[in-house]
């Protein structure tokens, strides 16, 4: 493997980590960030499949590697619902917060059973 790959596949180990630990808290607002940070190690590993080096489909039509500009389209399209979602998700926290007093998840179950 060339340098390039390496770092990549170390800063992709090293997001999915972050977004696992962040996501096995207690507090709410950390689950949905630590999910935030999974879509995105998510979304940067299949733009690395894709192709990172390559030359533009239409300009490099016939010269070699060419990236593949569907995984873009839909790693575009994918980060556009992940911010959505995480913005419906931080109100959704909100709303708990205002009923509950707590975003934390234990307090929360004790309180609903």
């Amino acid at each position: 493997m060339s340098d390039p790959e390496v770092v990549t596949a170390l800063a992709l180990g090293v997001l999915f980590a972050a977004g696992t630990f962040l996501v096995l808290r207690r507090d709410l607002v950390r689950v949905v960030f630590g999910l935030l940070v999974l879509s995105q190690a998510t979304n940067v590993y299949l733009v690395t499949v894709g192709g990172i080096g390559g030359v533009a489909p239409v300009v490099g039509h016939g010269e070699g590697h060419v990236t593949d500009p569907l995984v873009q389209a839909l790693v575009l399209t994918a980060v556009v619902i992940g911010f959505a979602t995480t913005a419906l998700l931080l109100v959704l926290v909100y709303r708990t917060y205002q009923e509950h007093g707590t975003i934390d998840l234990d307090e929360i179950t004790g309180a609903v059973r």
